[in-house]
């Protein structure tokens, strides 16, 4: 046991964690010991003689379970970043013990009774406003976990969430396991047809590694999107889109149909205990929302206001088609990305494959990197001594303007076996100011999975893919600019609905040309991007923009529809996701076809009655960006006001407040309108 890194002081660059010394046997003796350690933590809160104080209960409780913290932390980021099946396995194990351990702390009646206390006191105690919102937050923390439930339901509410923590490792185990287990192997070059060379070189890259003879296209992103939109063989586009469509339903040891049912009933189950409606109730109390009527005003004005212009879209492709393959010619799911493909570069002569020579990785990552040095002034050095998790990672130190030490960043960029879908930004340390006023930095890191390298080219990204990145390291600065005291309201610690700002916000950078002339140039002769072509990106960056609209408010009808419920659901869950979202829908829907299975955001990732956010946040964004369009995109005026009030203060404020600093109102939905053409 003395071996064990995590048990240890890390003698590694600001003590980041020494992923090159971590065996996967330490991981449960270590989590072991930081529940104990806590457990001993949590008694002398309790046990303490003196009354209650702010901080000898609240910031005691705050600072307890650091070692459990910093052992979960690497374990449940590898687990979507870089897993295997021991480490699956060790999960398994251990969620039951940790929703315990969690339970154990959340349901101590001594330990709530002190809180109380120090709550009930609150008007008369000299607290900061940051020390007021902690002690608010704690303490509804407390109620929301079940703290003045009777005996009994406690007891019922330990049973809810244990299955709960259960079941959604589960529901990602199965859908990493479906996603990695599926291939389209393609033997013959006709059936290469309309593909890019980039993603036959790709295909072919993909088969070599797995010992095949041929291409193959896979389900994951950088694989699937491109085929989608450039294969001119219908069939086996349908193929494709099926496959994916229809992960985790197929009736075997990975279909998650059961868990969904399971999942969305022990959801309301234990809203209803501690006495909320349903479970979108419990969860919009703690967000800008507030309640699902905000949320439904919010999806209803943005179908008026986007799907007549969505239908003009998509009867706009489908003429197309038509023109290309004969009157009776009927537009499918699985042909909505081909011809659209089509017809923008028919409409704006833009193909995305034409872009890609100019977004090599590396010149994007300096254009990024080289976008918040001429915002706020930080800067980025690659530090080899920083052990990593991959080879693939790179870790950065950050530096603020003044010089001094801010972050360390990590990259993470492209797709593998133990790597789930999408990208995120996830953190192995968050900030805090110690009680000596010492700044513990973060760790931040970010994850993609952009189009790999290959034998013959370097990585070369999509236009979406830069895009992609933009956001996650928007994300990433909110966590790196972090500057408050307490590490649970640190950074991206804020209400749901906000924390997409500051991702969001970045993504608008991407159609603006000064930005992008700072970085696109050609890979091979190290050209500019031409102008006219920047001119085309800025002039396709509404296509399609209204279908893009109402898919994400399909998306956050159907979550609403399943966390909105009463009573215990036991339906199709086919039949009641198209129910659920068709007022969104424009495309045929197809039977057999099923997403409430396969969302991990609602169903495993925290999303849950949440995922509305996105266009909640899109709101904030227009409008906030609306600031920096009137100023000038690189004002470090304006960046440095976005950060004293927005990225620096996590969840310190109510983030209406925060945002009514920096914007100086309340937003309106019109800059969206207005930026998307459709007002």
């Amino acid at each position: 046991m003395t071996q064990n890194p995590f048990l240890h002081t890390y003698h590694t660059p600001h003590q980041t964690t020494p992923f090159n010394l971590i065996q996967l046997s330490d991981y449960e003796p270590a989590i072991r010991e930081g529940m104990r350690i806590e457990d001993e933590e949590i008694k002398a809160i309790t046990d303490n003689p003196e009354p209650p104080t702010f901080s000898n209960t609240v910031l005691a409780l705050e600072r307890a379970g650091q070692l459990l913290d910093r052992v979960t932390t690497v374990l449940f980021n590898l687990m979507s970043a870089e897993t295997c099946d021991e480490m699956e396995a060790i999960a398994e194990k251990m969620m039951p013990e940790l929703s315990e351990h969690s339970n154990n702390i959340s349901l101590n009646e001594k330990l709530f009774e002190r809180i109380k206390c120090v709550y009930t006191q609150r008007e008369s105690l000299n607290l900061t406003p940051e020390e007021r919102r902690l002690l608010e937050k704690t303490y509804d923390g407390f109620i929301r976990n079940g703290a003045n439930l009777s005996d009994a339901d406690k007891e019922t509410f330990r049973k809810l969430s244990m299955e709960l923590s259960t079941l959604t490792l589960r529901f990602s185990q199965n859908h990493l396991k479906e996603t990695n287990k599926y291939e389209l192997v393609l033997t013959s070059e006709a059936e290469l047809e309309g593909l890019p060379e980039s993603i036959i070189e790709a295909a072919a890259h993909t088969a070599k590694e797995k010992g095949k003879e041929g291409w193959i296209i896979t389900l994951q992103a950088p694989s699937y999107v491109p085929f989608m939109k450039y294969s001119s063989n219908r069939n086996l586009r349908k193929e494709l889109y099926m496959a994916y469509n229809t992960q985790c339903t197929h009736r075997d040891e990975l279909d998650n149909t059961d868990i969904v049912k399971q999942l969305v009933n022990l959801r309301m189950e234990l809203a209803q205990l501690l006495g909320f409606t349903d479970y979108a109730d419990y969860v919009l109390r703690k967000r800008m929302a507030e309640n699902s009527e905000h949320v439904y005003q919010l999806l209803n004005q943005l179908l008026d206001a986007y799907t007549p212009t969505a239908h003009k879209e998509v009867a706009e492709i489908e003429a197309l088609a038509q023109e290309m393959e004969g009157k009776d010619f009927r537009l499918m799911p699985w042909d909505f990305s081909y011809y659209a493909e089509k017809l923008k570069n028919k409409k704006f002569n833009l193909d995305e494959e034409a872009l890609r020579p100019y977004f090599e990785l590396s010149k994007v990552k300096e254009g990024v990197f080289g976008l918040a040095t001429r915002l706020y002034g930080i800067t980025f050095r690659e530090n080899k001594d920083i052990p990593v998790y991959h080879p693939d990672v790179q870790a950065y130190e950050v530096f603020d303007k003044d010089g001094s030490y801010l972050a360390v960043l990590y990259t993470d960029f492209h797709p593998r076996a133990g790597k789930r879908s999408g990208a995120w930004m996830t953190e192995y340390k968050e900030q805090w100011i110690d009680e000596n006023g010492n700044n513990s930095r973060p760790h931040v890191s970010v994850t993609m999975n952009f189009t790999k390298p290959t034998a013959e080219k370097p990585a070369l990204l999509t236009f979406s893919e830069v895009t992609t990145f933009l956001h996650e390291f928007g994300h990433a600065l909110h966590g790196m600019f972090a500057n408050t005291h307490f590490q649970s309201m640190s950074g991206t610690n804020v209400y749901w609905d906000f924390v997409e700002l500051p991702s969001q916000i970045m993504e608008n950078f991407a159609v603006e040309k000064d930005f992008l002339n700072t970085f696109a140039r050609h890979y091979q002769t190290n050209e500019p991007i031409p102008e006219e072509l920047v001119k085309r990106i800025v002039d396709a960056s509404n296509f399609n923009v209204a279908y893009a609209c109402l898919r994400q408010v399909s998306f956050g009808l159907l979550d609403m529809a399943w966390y909105t419920r009463r009573t215990a659901f036991d339906g199709d869950v086919k039949e009641y996701e198209k129910a659920s979202w068709t007022r969104a829908q424009i495309l045929p829907q197809i039977d057999e076809t099923c997403m409430s299975v396969q969302f991990g955001h609602i169903m495993s990732g925290g999303y849950s009655a949440g995922y509305y956010s996105y266009k909640w946040a899109e709101v904030l964004d227009a409008d906030a960006f609306s600031v920096f369009k009137e100023k000038g995109i690189f004002n470090t005026e304006v960046a440095q006001s976005f950060r004293d009030n927005i990225l620096s203060k996590g969840g310190t404020e109510h983030p209406m407040t925060l945002y009514k600093r920096f914007r100086g109102q309340e937003p309106t939905i019109d800059a969206l309108l207005i930026r998307n053409g459709i007002k």
